[in-house]
């Protein structure tokens, strides 16, 4: 399983009641997949339970997976460039991933429209740092940006689960609480306010994200009582919510970015990649 989640209307904690429940709990750990606040998986939060219960653990190493077309080169470079871990020199060829960068949203979304048109497997992502306005005035759009004539909405409820197959839910963008665990052809992200450039280096900034957003739910409140592990906290979820959207696409991923300074980033990146 991924990152397990804590119940949050009554329930014990799901590691614990897992690994009470089954003579043998199998778990397939990737930290990286935490996106929310209340996430948990670690690797020692299972130990600790494993201990509390006599149970014996085991440790495998799973080398790969048919992630992004089997590229690891590709999913090296995404999680060493967005500063979740440290490749040198990752490297992926464009015959192995279509990765592209994109100074236009409408191009962006005009792109992926293309890609779905033979089997509906292209969708467009962003993170989540536009208030979902729609919910209340559903005249509105979420997502806009008028210099380039560009209006959309969430997904939040227009598709319902149904959002990765419905066939006319490439009219709205997904974010990660719709998108986590799923796999598209090619994929769209519009990377937002909760990333930008200071000093050269890609940071994060967790004001950029939207107040409807829950994943950062908790964040103001640690923050006041620890005010280093909460900026830590609140930097891991961000950066990995952009590993997780980016990795969405079995074929490709296109970018759009809202701060030039952070696309410039990115294609420096791609640039050092290819040198």
């Amino acid at each position: 399983m991924g990152n397990c989640t804590q119940y949050s209307k009554g329930g014990d904690n799901q590691i614990r009641e897992i690994i009470h429940a089954a003579r043998t709990s199998v778990f397939f750990i990737d930290e990286a997949q935490k996106v929310t606040w209340k996430d948990i998986g670690e690797v020692s939060e299972i130990e600790k339970f494993a201990e509390s219960m006599d149970a014996e653990v085991t440790y495998l190493q799973l080398s790969s997976q048919f992630r992004c077309n089997g590229s690891d080169g590709y999913v090296e470079w995404l999680e060493s460039t967005l500063g979740i871990k440290d490749f040198e020199g990752a490297y992926f060829s464009e015959k192995d991933y279509d990765f592209q960068m994109f100074d236009d949203p409408t191009k962006l979304y005009e792109k992926i429209r293309e890609k779905n048109i033979p089997d509906n497997k292209s969708r467009m992502l962003a993170g989540y740092c536009w208030n979902w306005i729609s919910k209340g005035d559903p005249k509105k759009f979420d997502i806009e940006f008028p210099e380039f004539k560009f209006k959309a909405n969430w997904n939040l409820e227009s598709r319902g689960s149904a959002w990765i197959i419905d066939a006319e839910s490439i009219e709205d963008i997904g974010c990660i609480h719709t998108s986590q665990g799923l796999e598209l052809d090619y994929v769209g992200v519009i990377i937002g306010s909760d990333f930008a450039i200071k000093d050269g280096k890609l940071v994060t900034n967790p004001d950029g994200r939207a107040s409807t957003d829950v994943s950062l739910n908790g964040f103001k409140k640690e923050s006041k009582e620890d005010p280093e592990k909460a900026a830590k906290k609140a930097d891991e979820i961000i950066r990995n919510t952009y590993r997780t959207l980016m990795t969405r696409g079995m074929k490709g991923c296109y970018v759009y970015c809202t701060d030039t300074k952070v696309a410039q980033y990115f294609r420096d990146r791609l640039e050092q990649r290819k040198a």
